[in-house]
């Protein structure tokens, strides 16, 4: 009988979670700049603000379709 060990993934492991604190550090600024209305005035946007806006979601769109495989990435 041959007695195998669980392979060393700590390397992998490293390099999941430095990915995953970037994520997580682009989300919370993010969320801020979202908080801050996108550094808009109300009285000053136009509809250049809404393209750029909706090219953002697009973006984050196409990958929470990935992440939770809906849209697109629907099975």
């Amino acid at each position: 009988m041959t007695n195998r060990s669980a392979p060393d993934n700590s390397k992998a492991l490293d390099a999941f979670l430095t990915t995953k604190f970037e994520i997580d550090a682009m989300l919370e600024r993010l969320q801020a700049l979202s908080d801050a209305h996108f550094e808009t005035d109300p009285d000053e946007i136009h509809w250049g603000h809404v393209g750029t806006l909706n090219h953002y979601a697009s973006q984050l769109r196409d990958i929470t379709d990935a992440a939770f495989k809906e849209g697109e990435h629907a099975a």
